[in-house]
């Protein structure tokens, strides 16, 4: 299965709503009248793009349809596309190793998909050629550590790990102590997913931070937010709490294959003005998909 292919399969219970609510509305077409755009604003906000980007992108759109003088809806119809594809450029959406041992932090709260999501994201970048390191600092759930090694061993890369309750700026010490020795391209490092305690989050990747800066000055640094794409609008509260909280530079959507939500993707993009680097598209090894706006759109489609 090709690329486009893969997204498009991947994004079929999302691409049926969309049908169903902007789809119908562009075949029965008749004009671009105030009706036209209200509708497609409601529809929008059905596909859960949110209120606040469903109204950005409509306004946008009514103004290149009069800049533009657009009457057809096919015309209009991609006029739509690029407004969104535009929406979802918002940053650069590779991933920075350029400093070798690069450190990826990759946060979440439990139950979105994060462990999964490193085992994958380790096997893509060692098909890239990189040497992947595993950080097992998720030391407060029971069996995280556990959960991360088999993934480590799916994908055929190292993993640094303590036992449960340790201090998890001790196991990313130890981390960056072995990439060093053995020669690593990227340290991927697993994060516990707490959101009830902003501070004591906050204070753990303070000091994880600080860490990486004393131990490896100049290194690529990426926090990389995981979220589940089945969520919707809950999704983009977290994606919100976590960027005020953690310097989010990326995100990464899962479960896109089973939910008819996936609009969130352009939502969060949008509201908080961080890239998408990676999405979710199904359960197997090489169901990570780099993240490409207009492939994305397309598929959408």
């Amino acid at each position: 299965m090709g690329f486009f292919e893969k997204i498009k399969s991947g994004l079929t219970r999302t691409r049926e709503a969309m049908n169903s609510t902007v789809g119908s509305l562009f075949m029965a077409f008749s004009g671009p009248d105030d009706d036209f755009f209200d509708e497609l604003e409601e529809n929008l906000i059905l596909a859960d793009l949110g209120v606040d980007t469903a109204v950005r992108a409509v306004d946008a759109l009514r103004e290149q349809v009069k800049r533009k003088r657009l009457s057809d809806g096919e015309a209009i119809r991609a006029e739509l596309k690029e407004i969104l594809a535009d929406m979802l450029n918002v940053g650069d959406q590779e991933l920075n190793l350029q400093n070798p041992p690069a450190v990826i932090l990759v946060i979440g709260v439990n139950g979105v998909g994060k462990t999964t999501t490193i085992g994958k994201l380790a096997n893509y970048l060692s098909g890239q050629g990189k040497k992947v390191l595993l950080c097992a600092a998720d030391t407060f759930r029971a069996a995280a550590a556990d959960q991360l090694e088999i993934w480590a061993n799916r994908a055929g890369v190292p993993i640094i790990r303590q036992d449960e309750g340790a201090d998890p700026a001790s196991v990313l010490f130890d981390a960056i102590s072995a990439a060093r020795a053995r020669g690593s391209d990227v340290i991927l490092c697993d994060t516990a997913g707490r959101l009830h305690n902003k501070q004591n989050l906050m204070n753990e990747l303070g000091k994880m931070a600080r860490i990486i800066e004393r131990e490896l000055p100049g290194s690529s640094h990426e926090v990389l937010l995981v979220l589940d794409g089945t969520t919707g609008q809950n999704g983009l509260q977290q994606a919100k709490l976590f960027s005020e909280t953690a310097g989010v530079t990326g995100m990464v959507l899962t479960k896109l294959d089973g939910t008819a939500k996936g609009g969130i993707v352009i939502a969060v993009a949008d509201s908080l003005k961080i890239p998408v680097k990676f999405i979710g598209v199904g359960e197997q090894m090489d169901d990570l998909m780099k993240f490409d706006a207009r492939e994305f759109v397309d598929a959408l489609f």
